[in-house]
């Protein structure tokens, strides 16, 4: 490609990369990355212990898998919109060594943490069910892996590309196995993405959510795919967000009315709503009409105008948001101390307690405390782990291909 061929292809990206110099972070993307880590706390711990019985509620939650669609959207939308005028920088070796470094940086500590925090937790439940006489929990069945090999793949982040017959330690560790994957590829998506046209945009979108249909009607449990098929998902919903940032950088913002965000963004709402309440269970074929209007709102939430994003910019959503990561990836061992209390602790569920049984006790309180104890063990990791380990890291090995003026994706 020419000098004036590259710059040509590169100018939408160009253009953005001034327009996202003076506004700052998009604040609207920033705290919508607060709510869908709450929804998949509750889905793990219904699908593990039980649901509510109230049928609205319960299919908002049985749904909290497909959160996840978000990020890997938001993921591919994000480093697309960052990196596509670095494109150059990025295809050669030393840039693409810096922005791994940065993505590893970004994506590892937290993992780690977890993952040995996991090891530690497994260690002493086994003890104490050794000398308690019963069965840890570790051992029952059903249960993730806890062996050598999956703890190996875990810290190589391989734990998530079909290497496993099962979810392994950490078990949500398996998206930041998918991220870094993501990672390992994105240079050649954002090749494709920039070198031509915005037409790319469009093919983008559409070989992403051909993708996803491939496999709804090939495989079972919907888009609930993890350690099995969690790569294919992923790259389909990544290809769907750099697909939607093509897509972002040939719009001219300010020709369009705060109004029509407002609509766009209250119609895809109420999409989201019709297709929780009118389109049946989870798990099937009709998962994908509850992921795009999810994918829909990350393009729409990225201009940062209308009311949902001023909604979506409330402190308290941005500092959820900013712990989003920690959320996700700590849960895991809020849901073992419940399944031990569950298995080693509680009481017959009869049990008399304040008027009422204790299993009638727990059936509220139980899910409350979860999100409320992920609420803030996960701000705990991302102000006493994430962030200093990232700012250690960025001190000893530098910045160079690391966005900071948009939020990076969970």
């Amino acid at each position: 490609m020419t000098q004036s061929r590259a710059t040509a292809s590169l100018g939408w990206m160009n253009a953005e990369k001034d327009h996202r110099t003076a506004r700052g972070t998009i604040r609207a993307l920033a705290g919508a990355r607060a709510i869908p880590p709450l929804i998949i706390v509750l889905y793990h711990f219904s699908e593990g212990h039980h649901y509510s019985g109230v049928q609205w509620w319960d299919r908002i939650v049985t749904r909290g898998y497909l959160w996840v669609e978000f990020f890997f959207v938001l993921s591919g939308f994000i480093l697309t919109y960052s990196y596509g005028h670095r494109m150059r920088e990025l295809l050669t070796w030393r840039g693409y060594g810096a922005f791994l470094r940065a993505r590893l940086i970004r994506l590892y500590p937290v993992h780690l943490f977890m993952l040995l925090l996991i090891l530690v937790m497994v260690l002493v439940l086994r003890n104490l069910a050794n000398d308690g006489g019963y069965t840890s929990i570790f051992d029952l069945k059903y249960h993730q892996d806890v062996s050598v090999k999956g703890f190996v793949l875990s810290l190589l982040l391989m734990n998530g590309w079909h290497t496993m017959d099962r979810l392994t330690w950490n078990g949500l560790s398996w998206f930041v196995s998918v991220e870094f994957a993501l990672c390992l590829m994105f240079p050649a998506i954002l090749w494709f993405s920039v070198r031509g046209g915005r037409w790319r945009g469009p093919l983008l979108v559409a070989a992403g959510l051909a993708g996803l249909l491939i496999m709804l009607a090939t495989l079972q449990h919907g888009l609930d795919q993890t350690y099995d098929w969690g790569l294919a998902r992923g790259l389909s919903e990544f290809l769907v967000g750099a697909g939607l940032a093509v897509l972002f950088g040939g719009v001219d913002h300010q020709r369009i009315p705060v109004w029509v965000h407002s609509a766009g963004q209250s119609m895809l709402l109420l999409l989201l709503a019709y297709s929780v309440t009118f389109t049946g269970w989870s798990h099937g074929f009709n998962d994908i009409y509850t992921v795009l209007p999810i994918m829909g709102l990350v393009f729409a939430l990225a201009f940062d105008r209308g009311v949902v994003a001023d909604l979506l910019k409330a402190r308290p959503l941005q500092r959820i948001g900013d712990w989003s990561y920690a959320i996700y990836l700590g849960q895991t061992a809020w849901l073992l101390v419940i399944r031990y209390f569950a298995n080693a602790v509680y009481p017959p569920p009869d049990t008399p307690v304040l008027g009422t049984t204790f299993f009638s006790l727990m059936w509220w309180l139980e899910p409350l405390l979860l999100v409320l104890a992920c609420l803030g063990w996960g701000a705990a990791l991302a102000e006493w782990v994430e962030k200093p380990a990232s700012r250690f890291l960025r001190n000893r090995l530098g910045r160079r291909l690391d966005p900071k003026s948009i939020p990076t994706p969970s």
